[in-house]
């Protein structure tokens, strides 16, 4: 592990209040609401197209979605960006999440493009989320809270991005 995936973990488990399961205890969905918007905004002048959002996603900790459709990408492929309640976490996915492990994977089976990864990155950098890798979600979670009895083998995804 990278010293800023062990910075990640951290994070992650600073995060994890077994309390707060959807959302935690400081969750202001007015702000975040905003902040998801400057990002669907910024994405759409980054790509010059049209993003779809899905926002305020209910029974979930992940708050919402913003997808660069696949016309707007170097390689053809829409780019997904999931967005957590907690702490402003971010996830960038090829095509959707789990379709493959990873940025880097997509971009070895030349579904990503590097400079088309670097918009997304710089835009939610610059807006303040955390941007977490796929790999490191995909690690299994065993920490305090109880995750709902549906999830089979409870990963950090399932915690911060999943659905309760």
């Amino acid at each position: 592990m990278t010293v800023n995936e062990v910075d990640l973990l951290t994070l992650l488990r600073d995060l994890d209040d077994p309390e707060w399961l959807e959302w935690p205890g400081y969750y202001d969905r007015g702000e975040t609401a905003v902040l998801f918007g400057s990002l669907v905004a910024r994405l759409e002048d980054s790509f010059a197209a049209r993003c779809t959002a899905e926002q305020d996603a209910q029974d979930s900790s992940e708050y919402g979605r913003v997808v660069v459709p696949a016309e707007a990408t170097v390689c053809g492929t829409r780019i997904v960006v999931c967005v957590s309640k907690f702490g402003s976490l971010a996830l960038v996915c090829t095509d959707n999440p789990g379709a493959f492990f990873g940025t880097d994977d997509a971009q070895a089976e030349g579904a990503l493009d590097a400079a088309d990864l670097a918009k997304v990155d710089r835009a939610l950098v610059d807006l303040g989320y955390a941007v977490v890798p796929e790999e490191l979600l995909e690690l299994d979670y065993d920490e305090p809270s109880r995750l709902p009895r549906h999830v089979q083998r409870p990963t950090w995804w399932h915690r911060f991005f999943g659905t309760f």
